[in-house]
C-alpha cells in the first residue's frame, strides 16, 4: 500500500481528536538505544514524532494484524508491537508507568479494523435481539490484561463466551436504530477519511458517554 508523505504529516498533525497520544521509549530498530518520542494514535495509525510540537512525524506504524504483547526489556513497562511473518519487523516500546503502559496496550489492542469489526458484531446482536422484541443480551467485554507468565503476557481482544446469566445491574441504554448510508446528517461516502474518522469518532464518543450515564443511574 504507496502512503502519500504529505497527506500523512496532516493527518498526523491535524485538529482532529487523537485516541491516545504520550511519551513512549522506544527502542531502535538496528541499534539496542531507546530513544523518547511524543507518540500519538489515531485510528489504526501510529505516529510518533522528536517532540510534542513537532510538524512532522519521524515514522509510523500500521497496526493492522499486530498483536500487543508486554515483554522483559531493560527498560522497565516495556511492551511489543508484533507482526506475523518471518521478516515483520517487531517494535519495542516502553512506557513510564504501569498505568500508562496498561493504557497504551489497550489503546493498540483495541485500534485494528479487526476489532472494530468485533464491536459491529457485537453491537448488530443486541439490536437484533432487541427488534426480536427480547430484552437486549449482556454485552460481552473483551479479555483484561492477562498477568504475567514467564516475563511476557499477551492482550487478546477476542470476546470471551457468552455468561450463562447476566448479572444484575443497570442495562445498557437501548442502542439508535440503525443509521441509512443515505441519511442526510452522515458524511458522504467520498468522504476523506481524516473526516470519517472525525466523524464517527465523535458518534462513539456519544454513545459511549450516554451509555455511562445510564450505569450512573441508581
Amino acid at each position: 500500500m504507496k502512503l502519500n508523505e504529505r497527506s500523512l504529516a496532516f493527518y498526523a498533525t491535524c485538529d482532529a481528536p487523537v485516541d491516545n497520544a504520550g511519551f513512549l521509549h522506544k527502542k531502535g530498530g538496528r541499534h539496542p538505544a531507546y530513544h523518547r518520542r511524543w507518540f500519538v494514535l489515531r485510528g489504526n495509525m501510529l505516529f510518533y514524532f522528536e517532540e510534542p510540537a513537532s510538524r512532522e512525524p519521524v515514522g509510523v506504524i500500521i497496526l493492522e494484524g499486530c498483536t500487543v504483547e508486554l515483554v522483559e526489556a531493560a527498560e522497565e513497562f516495556a511492551f511489543a508491537v508484533r507482526f506475523a511473518g518471518a521478516r515483520a519487523r517487531t517494535y519495542v516500546l516502553a512506557a513510564e508507568s504501569q498505568a500508562a503502559m496498561e493504557g497504551w496496550v489497550k489503546a493498540l489492542s483495541r485500534a485494528s479494523f479487526d476489532y472494530l469489526r468485533l464491536v459491529v458484531r457485537e453491537l448488530e446482536r443486541q439490536l437484533a435481539a432487541m427488534r426480536a422484541g427480547g430484552c437486549p443480551p449482556a454485552p460481552r467485554q473483551p479479555r483484561t490484561l492477562l498477568p504475567k507468565e514467564n516475563g511476557c503476557a499477551v492482550w487478546s481482544a477476542e470476546p470471551p463466551a457468552a455468561p450463562a446469566a447476566a448479572r444484575p445491574g443497570p442495562q445498557p441504554p437501548p442502542l439508535p436504530p440503525r443509521r441509512r448510508a443515505s441519511a442526510p446528517n452522515g458524511p458522504p461516502p467520498s468522504a476523506p477519511f481524516v473526516q470519517l474518522h472525525e466523524w464517527y469518532g465523535r458518534e462513539v464518543r456519544a454513545l459511549r458517554s450516554q451509555w455511562l450515564r445510564g450505569r450512573a443511574q441508581p
